[in-house]
């Protein structure tokens, strides 16, 4: 398996799909190995939870990235994974090949042609989807490219919703024969958060007399959280001393800083409990997306224990059910952004059942044993039948 991130370094939900799912299908039963990119303070090489990770240091010089342009870095990246991967094969028999998102699909290639393997591609977003059709500069139509390059070179194409299966088709001419919908999963278990913790951030986010809305993710433009500052005062006039927390990091939060009115608190970026605790204190989880190709973190959000309201776009309008596990909301329009989220807080009772029901969904619908056999049923429709499946001892669950 490729990815560009893994834990400890986590840039978005990437990274914890590929961490959950390699996990997953490593206590099935499954021989992992996960190719990924180096941070300082992690080990090159270790065994983890039953996967083996492998991780790429950086070729020097460093490549800067500006305006966006990450090709130049993309291209020394995928170098030192290729080198990092190829040395992880020694020795060894795979029976697949499975890249995330284009970052990996040079390294990708070259290792499917050396093990004469299948390969699997996972596309969990598309350059043209995060610029609503829009693709500006060179290196965003050279990203597009790769991205229809790979499609075209994957034996099959997972996708984590209906809609993205919609947009491979449209943008890359991938058939429906060749995808396959695998939604992502959610650890109901590692979303519950202690109560000293959730009072803490209480403590620390909302205010003495009003409830609290958050929001956390990368901050670019298609995450949709101007809309959400641009609702705030109107919620603030409907609930005084009503307060907002953005978590997280990201090219876009200087121009975000400049459009929040008081009110509104920027944590930064937040991992582990920290993010639980907070989701877990929050009256209202707001999902603002312009672009949204699943939207893991409503279901985070929901596995917490915390009502959601999301915009009604990509594939977060098929996981939450309006006025069953969450509401919807018009995409880009900051007053139905508010009437959501006022329905939600002004609702008690409401939404304490939307979040009953969104949580038993997260449990019934999306747990990783599923989501971990949903993917091996699509390696194996691309493997030679008389070949079985590389398989260890089971991994006992904790």
């Amino acid at each position: 398996m490729l990815s560009w991130e893994y834990p400890p370094l986590l840039v978005g939900g990437l990274g914890r799909h590929v961490h959950a799912l390699a996990g997953a299908l490593a206590r099935a039963g499954h021989q992992v190995t996960v190719v990924t990119r180096h941070t300082p303070g992690a080990l090159l090489e270790e065994h983890s939870e039953g996967v083996r990770v492998i991780r790429a240091p950086e070729d020097p010089p460093r490549h800067e990235i500006t305006g966006g342009d990450m090709l130049g870095w993309a291209t020394a990246f995928n170098h030192a994974l290729t080198r990092a991967a190829l040395h992880a094969v020694r020795g060894n028999r795979f029976d697949v090949v499975h890249a995330h998102d284009w970052l990996a699909a040079h390294a990708a290639m070259t290792l499917r042609e050396h093990l004469n393997v299948p390969l699997i591609a996972t596309v969990h977003a598309t350059e043209s989807g995060r610029h609503q059709g829009w693709l500006p500069a060179a290196h965003n139509r050279t990203i597009d490219d790769v991205e229809r390059w790979l499609c075209a070179e994957a034996d099959r194409v997972i996708v984590c919703s209906e809609y993205m299966r919609g947009e491979v088709t449209r943008l890359f001419g991938v058939p429906a024969g060749r995808t396959e919908v695998v939604r992502n999963g959610v650890d109901a278990l590692r979303w519950r958060a202690r109560p000293r913790a959730v009072a803490a951030a209480r403590l620390a986010y909302a205010g003495d007399d009003g409830p609290l809305v958050s929001f956390a993710g990368r901050l670019v433009y298609e995450k949709g959280v101007q809309h959400l500052l641009a609702a705030a005062p109107l919620l603030r006039e409907r609930f005084p001393g009503l307060r907002v927390v953005i978590a997280g990091d990201g090219p876009y939060r200087e121009d975000l800083e400049l459009l929040a009115e008081p009110g509104v608190t920027f944590a930064g970026f937040l991992t582990g409990h920290d993010l639980t605790a907070l989701m877990a204190a929050s009256d209202c989880y707001v999902v603002p997306s312009i672009y949204e190709p699943f939207g893991m973190v409503a279901l985070e959000a929901a596995a917490a224990g915390t009502p959601v309201a999301v915009a009604a776009t990509g594939g977060l309008a098929e996981i939450v059910d309006h006025g069953v596990t969450g509401v919807h909301f018009t995409p880009g329009d900051p007053i139905a952004l508010a009437d959501a989220v006022t329905g939600v807080l002004g609702d008690r009772e409401h939404a304490r059942r939307l979040a009953l029901q969104a949580r038993l969904r997260v449990i019934e619908d999306y747990n990783w044993p599923s989501i971990a056999e949903q993917t091996v049923a699509v390696y194996d429709s691309v493997r030679p039948a008389a070949v079985p499946l590389i398989t260890a001892p089971r991994v006992p669950v904790a």
